[in-house]
């Protein structure tokens, strides 16, 4: 593997090409100053949108100034990722921020002013401005929130409100990423060592279990310390959210988390209950897990430990990119040849560099392409992330080749769908084609576990969610004691009684950041199922599920979630697509159970 001292070391054609976004600074400083000029001028449309043809002038000049704005500040940001260290660049990502506020300011009025009109007012706009035909469904979906949205006087009281309410989240940020120190464990040379995030994860892989036990019993020590100030955060977001959803007339609040996405609760509650009908396969791999480490007792820090010892093939990056497209040809030609642009037009970043942003990532820019970050290692999980990153980029590029502007960026609903299909159909072809036993053992691990992840824990997660806010809905207590009880309760039934429970297992909820972005995490499980039912039908043959899949990714938010996916024959209000994948986990667990 290439390590790799500098930025300056890596080949040209492995790193990104900002300059088709911006092709000098002073492009992105003259965007800024019209950015500037258009957000004033908005401004002055306060009180002076009287008929189709002044609200066509606003929206017009709104759009415009959105896409300009996107673009400077993706360059800002990804100038950024490339040397976090570097002070210019984030001077950039500051001034884009501040930028965002100015914007935010002038067009603040919009919403209320939008919602006081009555509806056939605004039909009556559309039908006198054929410019506003354009706008018209975007605005129509801003009435879907009218029932929601209160008078002036009590908005505006709310809008100053904003900082406190987000304050339960923003404490637990600073406890969980600036506060919280782990403590010393055993490094690899016997010294003690801080032990960190990064470390950790690194450490549960660990073969020697005494190692894992340590640094699980220091991971965990801070959170069961901090157990009371985490649950007071935890437990005021939720009456925070639980509140919010009574002031703006939801009936619940996981109704008012799922209606943005026009999701109807049942297709929540059904994710959890069919889950919890067929979670055999899942109790089944732990016992298999236990079996397999030749271990008396199963615990906590023994479910991360690879199963299968000494594989660790090295792959290239150019190998990488070549198995990937291999395996995903099922996807058609036109699907490939856009893929190999992204690498002759170095729209990726591929190695990992002192500074550069950790992790990977896609950011699709309208009007320009989508750019990719990687932090490629020459390994297995490296080549995943590429397909995975790379289903992102595929689904950004042809939403925006195929959507005005108003309608190409797609929902978190279905972002996970196109890379997971990614995944799925490359795990089958390196199946497929893999003769070595003990490598197409590591194969099947790597997917079940990520499966485990993605899907179970998220469905786990998702339940936690809903169960503490019913509980604040009722008037009930929320503290540490409450959450350990329905922590544990779910831990068990989602992971079986293998497991033999160490203190720190109930101490979960209190290192899991999502909750305090309610009603989110069921979205990974959601479109995990949905990419399994459709990668299965696609790798069967099925023509009019691979079109209608194609389809899909061109869509962007033409249609709402729910309906985009039921047009490629994933239909989520019935149990269907999630017993269908739960099936395929079944498949899986006996295939690994029998090697």
């Amino acid at each position: 593997m290439n390590t790799y001292k500098s930025r300056n070391e890596v080949p040209e054609n492995e790193k990104w090409n900002l300059n088709d976004i911006y092709p000098s600074l002073e492009k992105w400083e003259e965007d800024y100053r019209h950015i500037e000029q258009i957000a004033e001028k908005l401004k002055e449309y306060d009180g002076h949108i009287t008929d189709g043809s002044s609200l066509f002038q606003y929206l017009e000049q709104k759009e415009k100034l959105s896409y300009l704005f996107n673009k400077l500040y993706a360059y800002a940001m990804l100038k950024t990722d490339e040397d976090t260290r570097v002070t210019e660049s984030q001077s950039y990502v500051d001034r884009a921020k501040q930028l965002s506020v100015k914007i935010s300011s002038s067009t603040s009025f919009f919403m209320p002013y939008l919602l006081s009109l009555a509806e056939d007012t605004l039909k009556g706009y559309v039908a006198e401005e054929k410019g506003l035909k354009y706008f018209e469904e975007d605005l129509l979906e801003s009435f879907r929130y009218k029932p929601h949205v209160l008078n002036k006087d009590k908005e505006e009281v709310l809008s100053h409100l904003g900082e406190a309410l987000s304050a339960p989240s923003h404490t637990f940020g600073m406890i969980n990423n600036a506060d919280i120190k782990f403590g010393e464990v055993t490094g690899e040379d016997g010294d003690r060592v801080e032990l960190t995030r990064g470390m950790y994860a690194k450490i549960m892989e660990d073969e020697d279990r005494s190692k894992r036990k340590e640094a699980y019993k220091a991971y965990y020590q801070p959170y069961v310390q901090l157990k009371n100030s985490i649950a007071s955060t935890l437990s005021a977001a939720i009456k925070n959210n639980v509140t919010m959803a009574k002031i703006r007339n939801y009936p619940s609040a996981l109704e008012k988390g799922l209606f943005g996405d026009k999701v109807p609760k049942e297709v929540y509650e059904n994710l959890i209950e069919t889950t919890k009908n067929n979670i055999g396969p899942m109790h089944q791999y732990i016992r298999i897990r236990k079996d397999k480490l030749g271990l008396e007792e199963l615990r906590q820090y023994d479910m991360n430990v690879p199963l299968v010892k000494g594989v660790k093939p090295v792959i290239t990056y150019e190998e990488a990119y070549e198995t990937m497209c291999k395996a995903l040809s099922p996807l058609g030609e036109d699907y490939i040849s856009t893929l190999k642009e992204f690498k002759t037009l170095r729209y990726i970043d591929v190695r990992e560099t002192p500074g550069k942003r950790s992790g990977a990532y896609n950011l699709g820019i309208y009007g320009v392409h989508p750019y990719i970050l990687l932090n490629h290692r020459d390994d297995l999980d490296s080549l995943f992330t590429l397909a995975h990153e790379c289903g992102h980029g595929v689904h950004s590029k042809l939403s925006s080749q195929h959507q005005p502007q108003i309608t190409a960026r797609y929902s978190i609903f279905v972002a996970e769908v196109a890379s997971t299909v990614n995944e799925v159909l490359l795990i089958n072809y390196l199946l497929n084609n893999e003769k070595d036993e003990e490598v197409r053992k590591h194969l099947l691990n790597h997917f079940i576990d990520q499966f485990k992840g993605t899907f179970f824990t998220q469905v786990m997660f998702a339940e936690f969610e809903m169960r503490t806010h019913e509980m604040a809905e009722k008037g009930q207590p929320l503290n540490a004691d409450v959450f350990n009880q329905i922590y544990e309760r779910l831990f068990r039934e989602y992971n079986g009684n293998e497991i033999i429970f160490d203190e720190e297992v109930k101490y979960g909820w209190s290192r899991i950041p999502h909750f305090y972005r309610p009603f989110y995490v069921y979205k990974y499980a959601t479109g995990f199922a949905s990419a399994i039912h459709l990668a299965t039908k696609i790798l069967e043959g099925d023509k009019e599920t691979l079109n209608s899949y194609l389809e899909f990714l061109k869509s962007g938010s033409s249609d709402y979630p729910l309906e985009l996916l039921k047009k490629t024959g994933v239909d989520l209000t019935t149990p269907y697509p999630i017993e269908n994948s739960l099936k395929e986990f079944r498949e899986l667990v006996e295939e690994f159970g029998e090697l």
